[in-house]
């Protein structure tokens, strides 16, 4: 039996639905102005499954990656979803 598939899985859902969090409330406070730090952190953990020598690890490592490519989209889309009123904007923040 290969357990190893059944836990890259579950990481796989639990990473995908600690980012969606992570780019209303990015957007929310800081805007879209925050991609290079998406871009930046999946490009260290990129490099880091290149680099890793356990391949369960290495997935992992691609599955934060590139969920943080995937957010740098979802940010600019979010920031459409706050403008037609699907989401709140926030009054504190300059620049909306």
């Amino acid at each position: 039996m290969n357990w190893q598939a059944l836990l890259l899985g579950a990481a796989s859902f639990l990473i995908i639905g600690l980012f969606h969090p992570l780019v209303i409330k990015g957007e929310y406070y800081f805007g879209k102005g925050i991609w290079p730090l998406f871009l930046a952190t999946g490009l260290v953990f990129m490099l880091a499954a290149l680099f890793c020598p356990w391949p369960f690890v290495a997935v992992l490592f691609s599955l934060v990656a590139f969920s943080c490519f995937w957010s740098i989209k979802e940010l600019f889309e979010q920031e459409q979803r706050v403008r037609r009123g699907w989401f709140p904007a926030n009054p504190k923040r300059r620049g909306k």
